[in-house]
């Protein structure tokens, strides 16, 4: 009984113990098998390596390839383990030979590992050669295998196998080495890296380069032997030269490689959506336009280009390339850089007001001297057209009528539905950036810019395709991974500007006037519309261009990454040459397909492209966003009343009714038809009335005070000689013959002919400007003097 008890006793413990040893065999394995860093690597459309970043440890080791070249399977299993397919881990007639030629030497000649316990030791830090971590290997690796399998082991030993110095990996060997990626590598080649971990530290290239020979050759000719490789290839092999230095890892989109690691990317194989070919390319031509604009001291430039489809990076240009000097700053991420906008957002307040039916796209706007509350903006070239269309005033990129627009349209909604659009820097509330915002007042980045138009262009097409619906989410930013890993969240399906806009926005932009300096556009543009927008920032320290097709967008911006300005930076002087020569190396793009659905037939007044009147004379029929119907009527559109001879506007006072010829007339506002008649000769100032007709009080006006606007503060500043300035105030008549009479407080001043301009010091406080002409026409407007001391 005893006995039958004890022998139980024996067979619970051996149980226990085969369990116990069967568990941990199961878990002796540590998992992850490598805790090592690895190089923050980026991969072009087409898998290729554009960047590449060291390991926080200072190796180069590439993550793990996801295939095996076959040149390097059959070399390394030639040279290292024949049996591999074939073996649980350890190959024991190799390691009993090993070990019998080991004691037969009385030292380690041959160490008779498989590749499986090279990962184990590689993944053991290499502990030094013993009996006892032999054991260990052979059980780790017997291990290895049941749960991996032999493509997964030997993607290990490719990954963490030594090349020499902080070499790692196959797959980083192969460009450190000869420049290219390990399925692009020759016989010899191939050869050359599957000898090097057997003995990293003592040979590589450019250290004892003989005895690398030799052991490259040796392969090459088991290689033949086994009838791996035919006996030319053997033969040519064995001829090619060694490598003997490393070759720099490429770098084509360094900014873009730190910014994958700023999203949580570092350490890992990131396969983008760049397109190695045009990354080049764009490289290339912001390094030859920084040529030429470091003349005028510009050094920084970057462009970036979308696929308006897709919604991801072609390229990604974010600083000149190949610059050592780090004093301007080409480390500088200069798309993801704030800076002010200058007149890039126009276009964007075109398309709300033409969305919200304020205007018909052709109708006239104002542009004409302006004060809003101490603000007076001024056109880049100083001066005014008394009126211009709509969309002129956006491909013109006027100051005046955008200011005066974006008042009219209100800051708090253009800023609301910017933060909408995608702009992520406006983090302040409207009111601190006032007017300013339409001129450059706020700051953006390439990147917002360039999706905000990107998204525009996507929502146009969407609509057409799907025959008038509207994407779930119309509010996508741009991913520069293949496989979008930066997930956009489903935000509201609201779209702030509807098809008709975008379409009749682009078609305004297509009109921009193309830089002197691209003699060859004329020829590029016949088969090729873009619609597209410069901005210049205050101070000239930003140039801007933007870009858009059906296909893509392509945004530029031009300066100092320190922020100096300089006296010709623009954006169309320096940043849209940039952008013409991105877009002519793309495939052409078909223009934009107009949004019928969203659009209507309007008839409009021909002269003012406003909603037609009853007094307008010729019109003609224009396709408008729907919400024109709202738009207002022509106010420029007069019926007048005429003597026989239609030189003079007559009225009852002086004429028979039935003698009076009516007649429809294009009449401004005196201060818009002072500086309109100016520009245009076509334009017929209002005749004048006969001799003996008395205007009366609802006659048009015949004259306007330009300056000073009606309950104005202005400042008069000291002049260098220590005397009070003068400021000049200014009036405009339709007859500029016409005698006018200055009155300030009712004291006479004196009056002018031809040309209306009054300088003047008025003491400080409130003052009344009072003005007659000669037939007794009066106006006045009040001001205040603040100081002129």
């Amino acid at each position: 009984m005893l006995k039958l008890k004890a022998n139980r006793y024996k067979i619970i413990v051996a149980i226990s113990l085969l369990i116990g040893t069967a568990i941990w065999f199961w878990f002796c394995l540590p998992d992850p098998l490598f805790k090592t860093p690895t190089s923050t690597i980026l991969e072009d459309s087409k898998g290729e390596l554009l960047s590449a970043r060291i390991a926080s440890d200072g190796q180069w080791r590439f993550p793990a390839s996801e295939t095996i070249p076959e040149k390097f399977e059959k070399a390394i299993l030639t040279f290292e383990d024949k049996n591999f397919r074939h073996h649980f881990g350890v190959d024991w007639l190799a390691l009993i030979n090993a070990f019998y030629q080991n004691m037969k030497a009385g030292k380690v000649v041959r160490g008779g590992s498989t590749i499986s316990m090279q990962v184990i030791r590689l993944s053991r830090n290499n502990k030094n050669r013993t009996y006892w971590e032999k054991a260990i290997e052979i059980i780790l690796a017997s291990r290895l295998e049941l749960t991996s399998t032999k493509e997964e082991i030997l993607q290990l030993y490719m990954k963490e196998a030594p090349f020499g110095g902080n070499i790692v990996g196959l797959e980083t060997a192969s460009w450190r080495y000869f420049g290219r990626s390990p399925e692009k590598l020759s016989w010899s080649e191939t050869a050359t890296l599957a000898v090097l971990p057997n003995a990293p530290s003592l040979i590589f290239p450019g250290k004892n380069q003989e005895k690398l020979r030799l052991k490259r050759n040796r392969l090459l000719k088991q290689l033949s032997k086994q009838k791996l490789i035919d006996e030319t290839s053997y033969k040519l092999a064995i001829k090619e030269p060694l490598p003997d230095h490393v070759l720099p890892i490429p770098s084509n989109t360094p900014h873009l490689l730190i910014k994958a690691e700023k999203d949580g990317l570092k350490g890992r194989r990131n396969k983008t959506s760049i397109e190695r070919k045009l990354q080049h390319q764009v490289n290339t031509i912001l390094k030859r336009h920084q040529s030429r604009l470091k003349a005028n001291g510009v050094f920084n430039a970057a462009a970036l280009v979308l696929d308006v489809e897709k919604g991801t990076v072609l390229a990604y240009g974010a600083n000149v390339l190949g610059e050592k000097d780090e004093s301007h700053g080409y480390a500088v991420d200069l798309i993801h850089a704030e800076r002010s906008t200058g007149s890039i957002l126009k276009p964007l307040l075109f398309a709300m007001m033409v969305d919200e039916g304020n205007y018909l796209s052709h109708a006239l706007v104002a542009d004409i001297p302006t004060l809003i509350d101490g603000y007076a903006p001024k056109n880049y070239a100083l001066t005014y057209d008394g009126a211009v269309e709509f969309r002129s005033a956006i491909s013109r990129s006027l100051n005046v009528p955008a200011v005066r627009l974006l008042q009219e349209y209100g800051i708090e909604k253009f800023h609301s539905n910017l933060k909408r659009l995608g702009m992520t820097t406006l983090k302040r509330p409207a009111n601190h950036y006032g007017l300013s915002i339409i001129l450059g007042g706020a700051e953006g980045t390439l990147w917002d810019l360039a999706n905000l138009y990107r998204n525009m262009a996507y929502n146009l097409n969407y609509y057409h395709a799907h025959y008038g619906k509207y994407p779930e989410n119309p509010f996508q930013k741009a991913s520069y991974l293949r496989e979008n890993q930066l997930n956009n969240p489903k935000n509201s399906k609201i779209y702030p500007l509807s098809p008709a806009s975008i379409w009749q926005t682009f078609e305004a932009m297509n009109e921009v006037s193309r830089p002197e300096e691209e003699s060859s556009w004329k020829e590029f543009a016949s088969g090729y519309k873009i619609a597209w927008k410069t901005g210049t920032s205050f101070g000239n320290r930003d140039g801007w261009a933007i870009g858009c097709t059906p296909k893509y967008v392509v945004a530029v911006w031009t300066g100092n990454a320190d922020g100096e300005g300089r006296p010709d930076l623009t954006g169309i002087g320096a940043a849209a040459p940039v952008m013409f020569d991105i877009f002519k190396v793309l495939p052409a793009s078909p223009w934009f397909m107009q949004p019928f659905n969203d659009m209507l037939k309007i008839k409009v007044c021909k002269q003012t492209g406003f909603k037609a009147s009853e007094d307008c004379g010729e019109t003609e029929i224009k396709w408008e966003a729907k919400q024109g119907r709202a738009s207002p009527i022509c106010p420029y559109s007069k019926t007048i009343y005429l003597d026989q001879t239609e030189k003079f506007r007559v009225n009852s006072n002086c004429e028979s009714v039935s003698t009076m010829k009516t007649k429809s007339w294009f009449v401004l506002p005196p201060a818009m038809d002072y500086y309109y008649k100016s520009k245009n000769a076509s334009y017929q100032p209002l005749p004048s009335f006969k001799l003996g007709c008395n205007a009366s009080e609802k006659q048009l006006k015949s004259f306007d005070i330009i300056y000073p606007v009606n309950n104005s503060k202005i400042y008069i500043p000291i002049e260098l000689d220590g005397k009070p300035g003068r400021t000049i105030f200014e009036v405009a008549h339709r007859e500029a013959s016409m005698t006018l009479f200055w009155y300030l407080d009712n004291h006479f001043l004196g009056s002018t002919k031809d040309f209306h301009q009054f300088a003047l010091n008025p003491e400080s406080g409130k003052h009344r400007l009072t003005i007659t002409d000669e037939k007794g026409e009066s106006t006045d407007v009040d001001f205040e003097i603040v100081s002129n001391n």
